[in-house]
């Protein structure tokens, strides 16, 4: 397993950070997309950046090209991306994926994505309700991505997250396909998650909660 190549999107953000780190502590190869490669303070052998926005089809194709595995931890960012950036960079990953012929594909996404499997309890749904009314557009488009990656034929996994904490801190993790029973997740659980879904299938084509349980 060690000899895939992952292409990493979100890097230098929340989560991504934790991700990368993990992912070559595994001795993975890692290609990172990034906006602003000067914050990226990152210096690996097994690690290839490449300076581009996901919302560009042709810097996309060549980010993808020669590996196996895509994991996307974008989020808004800093300058605040397009508030429709998740079908944006959906579509175009989606497309290169299909252009190389890879199938696996892992997503970060927040709480407020809703499927037919969910039994969401009253502080899930508030929650995302919250996020419609302070964040129509961009949570809509989230909930898009999930509808794209759902009638797609990939190998795809959507982890569904609440409130990220950046620490190293690792705990037990909660997992669930109808509710999210905690209110964070600690940035290094859930690089610990995504690196065991590179050698699982539980959760193909499926949108787990994950929290520190």
């Amino acid at each position: 397993m060690q000899d895939l190549k992952i292409a990493l999107i979100g890097a230098t953000g929340k989560a991504g950070t934790y991700i990368l780190k993990a992912l070559l502590a595994h001795k993975f190869r890692v290609k990172a997309l990034v906006r602003d490669s000067g914050k990226l303070q990152a210096n690996h052998t097994s690690l290839e950046i490449i300076t581009g926005d996901v919302s560009n089809t042709e810097t996309v194709h060549a980010f993808i090209k020669d590996c196996e595995v895509v994991v996307s931890a974008l989020g808004m960012g800093q300058p605040a991306s397009e508030k429709t950036i998740f079908t944006q960079s959906a579509a175009n990953i989606l497309m290169a994926m299909k252009t190389f012929g890879l199938k696996r594909y892992i997503v970060l996404t927040g709480i407020n994505v809703d499927t037919p499997f969910d039994e969401k309890d009253i502080k899930t749904k508030f929650a995302t309700q919250w996020m419609y009314e302070n964040y129509p557009i961009s949570t809509a488009d989230r909930q898009k991505e999930y509808d794209i990656l759902k009638e797609s034929d990939l190998d795809w996994t959507l982890i569904r997250l609440p409130l990220i904490i950046q620490t190293d801190e690792r705990t037990p993790v909660g997992v669930s396909l109808a509710n999210c029973d905690g209110d964070q997740i600690n940035a290094v659980n859930i690089a610990r998650f995504i690196v065991e879904q590179l050698g699982e299938e539980t959760f193909i084509k499926q949108a787990p909660f994950i929290w520190n349980s």
